[in-house]
């Protein structure tokens, strides 16, 4: 409803960030403005004659609006278009969650998406794929929640190209990590007769541009000009790897992406893993799709706890090809439980603050390490790696043969020296695996959060030419040319957060350690697909390791991650998830060192 300026009683837009809606009086409507302000949302009033709300609270009480009985209501057009198409998905997800009872108008058949597709598309598709792709454009809006290697970016391109036959999308953009731009631009060429044409954000959108490919980390000093690009014309917005708004507007990549959302004619969220840590991740990634409604149908699913009931409610809004039904090889994460020797164990309760008499003439230099959750992460593989080197990658210095500690040698100062009076019994167990591995003629993928873990790892594992990738490293993709094509090069060393998403390992490893994990189950997962992903030969052996110090915080954080795997495998419906939350334990097998073996091999390391 619009209205002249002369009758206007209420006028309903975006604020400057688009995450907010502002309503707007004029004077005479004070009273029955401030209680439809209160309705939408207390304390959202700024003055007699403004409000400020979130755009999710506005949605969510978009009746509130049925109150205000006055004319002259005008909208900002592009929130009406929002609106209209946020009621729309509503009822068409509603139509999805009872397919097969009353009216399927508007429901796409699997069997309809060849013709949809017309004649310049020729990239193959599987049976799961075309599920995906009928799924996605009966939904409008959605979400592909499947694992990697089910053709994520296949399946969007089919649904960007299905709207441009329809007319109802002309661009796509693409929001994703940069290591994914080679799909997009791949898959682009092989799916197409006429491929369209694709380009890497420069200093500006490219306008001519049919699929513009952005990354995250740039996107916030770009929202201006890719809201002109998209409303130019109907465009359709992909995030790939959508997890990593997983924050949404408390994010700075979240707030970017919800900026964008209502600019776009049709909007998809790619991830195979879209609730990492519970809940509030899921509203966040569904708050993007549907403003107003993802949020609240999440919170009212998941209200009372039952997750086989909170999954029947949300299935309708996303789709989910599993490994199951990729055909891959089953696989099951063992757990390794190392004790830790003395010295050790009593640096570490000293962390906790259970001190010893000997602890206690350090209680000061051992408090002021703190005992933050990280720093008890990387206290139980080796307390050493919390005091300063002489960089962030100086690896910790072993000594052979190892000294003998002293009754009255202070507490803190084996601390610092610790690795010359111990071997961490998490990088014993590391070695005896990759050693037998080696043997076997096994490539090993060898997980630790920590930069010094990988430096110092590198050093011990020296006779396997290791490969390492963190951060600090020039040349990342040598490094991983190197291990998958040098017969020397048995190890990789590298840390989830730079190398969990984006590669594929798969074709030469089929073995990874877990030195480490911290509270991140996303990440977790992620690494987990480098060498379990779709192309294994049948009968393939894939061999994962959780290395975990009992009586430390690895133990909580196998609990926690354990939560979050059932969680999110109930709210998928996808039991090889909550499957990786039962670790199968075995014994390790680093105990078959004794100290003359391991002393023999650290001399051999050090020559």
């Amino acid at each position: 409803m619009t209205a002249t300026h002369t009758d206007l009683s209420l006028r309903i837009a975006f604020d400057v960030s688009r995450t907010r809606v502002v309503l707007r009086t004029v004077p005479g409507h004070e009273k029955d403005f401030a209680a439809l302000a209160a309705r939408i949302a207390p304390g959202g009033q700024r003055g007699p004659l403004v409000g400020e709300f979130d755009l999710d609270d506005f949605l969510d009480r978009l009746i509130e609006l049925g109150s205000w009985r006055h004319e002259g209501v005008e909208w900002e057009d592009a929130l009406l278009r929002l609106v209209n198409g946020v009621l729309d998905d509503a009822e068409r997800a509603e139509q999805t969650l009872h397919e097969g009872t009353g009216s399927n108008q508007g429901i796409v058949a699997s069997d309809e998406v060849p013709s949809l597709l017309g004649d310049n598309w020729v990239g193959d598709l599987t049976s799961f794929q075309l599920r995906d792709i009928a799924r996605l454009l009966s939904l409008g809006h959605g979400a592909n929640f499947s694992v990697p290697g089910a053709g994520k970016t296949r399946v969007s391109l089919a649904v960007f190209h299905a709207m441009r036959e329809q007319g109802l999308a002309k661009r796509l953009l693409v929001v994703g990590p940069k290591s994914a731009y080679e799909a997009w631009q791949t898959e682009g060429q092989v799916c197409f007769r006429t491929p369209p044409r694709t380009a890497v954000m420069g200093r500006n959108p490219d306008q001519g541009a049919e699929v513009l490919l952005v990354n995250y980390e740039r996107l916030s000093r770009a929202v201006p000009g890719l809201m002109s690009w998209l409303t130019a014309v109907p465009s359709m917005l992909v995030l790939d790897e959508a997890h990593r708004m997983k924050l949404g507007a408390n994010g700075t990549y979240g707030s970017a992406c919800l900026a964008l959302g209502p600019a776009a004619a049709r909007r998809l969220i790619l991830t195979g893993t879209p609730a990492p840590n519970g809940a509030r991740d899921l509203e966040n990634l569904l708050s993007f799709v549907w403003p107003g409604r993802g949020k609240r149908v999440v919170s009212d699913a998941v209200r009372g706890g039952d997750l086989a009931y909170a999954s029947s409610v949300l299935r309708p809004l996303f789709t989910r090809t599993t490994k199951s039904e990729l055909g891959l090889p089953p696989y099951r994460p063992k757990v390794h439980y190392v004790r830790l020797p003395p010295i050790h164990r009593e640096v570490y309760e000293a962390l906790k603050g259970n001190f010893s008499a000997r602890a206690e003439a350090s209680r000061s230099d051992i408090e002021a390490l703190g005992r933050a959750a990280l720093r008890l992460i990387m206290a139980a593989t080796s307390p050493a790696l919390l005091t300063e080197g002489s960089s962030p990658y100086e690896p910790l210095d072993h000594r052979v043969p190892p000294l003998e500690a002293a009754p009255d040698d202070s507490l803190y100062q084996l601390l610092r020296d610790l690795p010359r009076y111990e071997l961490s019994p998490k990088f014993q167990e590391a070695l005896q695996i990759v050693a037998s591995n080696a043997q076997a003629g096994r490539k090993t993928i060898v997980w630790t959060t920590f930069v010094r873990n990988i430096t110092t790892l590198a050093e011990l594992l020296e006779p396997y030419a290791p490969a390492v990738v963190h951060g600090g490293v020039a040349d990342r993709d040598e490094e991983i040319r190197r291990f998958r094509e040098d017969p020397d090069c048995m190890v990789l060393i590298s840390n989830p957060a730079t190398l969990g998403e984006g590669i594929s390992l798969h074709q030469v490893c089929h073995d990874a350690i877990y030195i480490d994990r911290d509270f991140m189950a996303g990440r977790f997962l992620q690494s987990l697909d480098r060498i379990h992903r779709l192309g294994l030969a049948p009968g393939t052996e894939t061999r994962v390791t959780v290395l975990v110090a009992e009586g430390t915080i690895d133990e909580v954080v196998q609990l926690r991650l354990d939560e979050k795997l059932k969680f999110m495998g109930s709210i998928l419906d996808d039991p090889e998830v909550r499957q990786l939350a039962d670790l199968v334990e075995e014994p390790a097998v680093g105990a078959g060192l004794d100290l003359a073996d391991i002393r023999e091999l650290l001399s051999h390391l050090e020559q």
